[in-house]
């Protein structure tokens, strides 16, 4: 198995310019993949006024274990804070038809993280230049959806997940982006809204659609254009392969039987396959260094390098809390303290949020300590065995407790 590949460096400069300290140099060794041998490394240098370096080599032993253990064929970890990253990639993109490194600018089937990097700032978007009210029904922009019992779900169930929708479409022999609007369209609700928080799809596959429908494009060529391109985000985007994005940087996901090869470069999630890989909860591929830019805007409220592409109030709205006090946390979008909120660790406050992805991806975002950490993985690669949720909660957890001077018991 290939020892990680590491990079650590200053990020671009930034808000936390002013905050950043010399460099001390340490000197660290990582443990790698188990094999016949066992493999040892140098970690790169960490600054020890923002990262404890034994925190560093512990996310690193986590991450190898759990490619070792066959949970994941690698990944790529970033965590940054005070304008310094940590990055690595480990193990494997691919497994299969043949093996190869994973790399720092691998691109990954994002998955649910689609719902945060594209469909709810896309949304919020709307809010902020007064096209969309999230307190108004869904119906009242997309009239077909008011039947059923579902005339009164406004748009901010729809985005907190309280809308009272079931999880997913379901299978069968339909295609096309119409047709699953037709689809979600036709729903009857579970139970009444703001009465219980189910995880949806639903919600989301309508949210894409309600963006199409408010600002006349494309809900891709709407990120493209509005968040994708003014953040320099260049790998980031629906359809890889379609936009010229290289083949051989993509990870693939799930192989299929009968000779037809991996998902590779082609979304895994099933409906949204069937939606012709563009839709409001799955789709998106990007790389670690691209969601951490969009991290940074967010940290900074609303703009990077110069360049604004949300208002400060937008980011605000987006991480506060937004659903009733007697459900879990949730805000447009994000997760903030769910069940789904494992990325979190055990360690970062209420007030921090973040999201996860089926194929093994998560980011969580903590504004207090201005600190992020992301893990991209395909953990569905070669198959559906693989399974990171322990490991999102771990790196969560040591991620917080490399913050040096921060006390996370004042924060709760």
């Amino acid at each position: 198995m290939n020892p990680p590949a590491t990079s650590f460096r200053p990020a671009a400069p930034g808000p936390w310019a002013w905050a950043r300290r010399s460099v001390l140099v340490l000197g660290l060794l990582a443990l790698g993949c188990q094999g016949p041998q066992a493999i040892v490394r140098p970690t790169p240098p960490a600054s020890a006024s923002v990262f404890r370096p034994e925190k560093l080599s512990a996310i690193d032993a986590a991450i190898l274990q759990a490619v070792a253990s066959n949970r994941c064929p690698g990944g790529v970890f970033w965590l940054e804070r005070h304008g310094a990253v940590y990055s690595r990639a480990y193990g494997r993109r691919a497994v299969e038809p043949a093996p190869e490194s994973a790399t720092v600018d691998t691109i990954y089937d994002a998955a649910s993280l689609t719902k945060v990097l594209a469909t709810a700032p896309a949304v919020a978007l709307l809010i902020e230049r007064g096209q969309v009210d999230p307190d108004q029904p869904l119906a009242r922009y997309l009239p077909a959806f008011g039947t059923r019992g579902k005339e009164v779900i406004t748009v901010r169930q729809v985005l907190t997940h309280t809308s009272g929708l079931r999880p997913g479409l379901g299978g069968g022999s339909w295609s096309g982006s119409d047709k699953a609007l037709e689809l979600a369209c036709d729903e009857t609700p579970t139970h009444p809204p703001d009465t219980k928080f189910v995880y949806s799809d639903i919600n989301f596959i309508l949210l894409g659609k309600l963006v199409e429908k408010v600002s006349g494009q494309s809900l891709d060529a709407f990120c493209d254009q509005r968040l994708y391109r003014p953040l320099k985000m260049r790998d980031t985007g629906y359809r890889p392969l379609t936009r010229g994005l290289p083949w051989a940087r993509i990870a693939p996901t799930e192989c299929r039987g009968g000779g037809d090869g991996c998902f590779r470069g082609e979304v895994h999630d099933p409906t949204a396959r069937r939606m012709g890989g563009v839709a409001g909860h799955a789709g998106l591929f990007t790389t670690a260094s691209d969601v951490a830019r969009f991290c940074r805007m967010m940290d900074a409220g609303g703009i990077l390098d110069g360049v604004r592409v949300m208002r400060p109030e937008t980011v605000a709205r987006m991480i506060a809390v937004q659903t009733p006090a007697h459900l879990p946390k949730r805000g447009l979008g994000w997760d903030i303290d769910s069940p789904y909120a494992g990325p979190r660790g055990s360690l970062f406050p209420v007030g921090s949020f973040g999201h996860s992805g089926w194929t093994g991806t998560s980011l969580w975002q903590d504004p207090k300590s201005r600190s992020w950490v992301i893990f991209l993985s395909n953990r569905n690669h070669p198959s559906e065995e693989g399974n990171i949720l322990a490991l999102r909660r771990q790196l969560g957890t040591l991620a917080a407790e490399s913050l040096v001077g921060v006390e996370f018991g004042a924060l709760r």
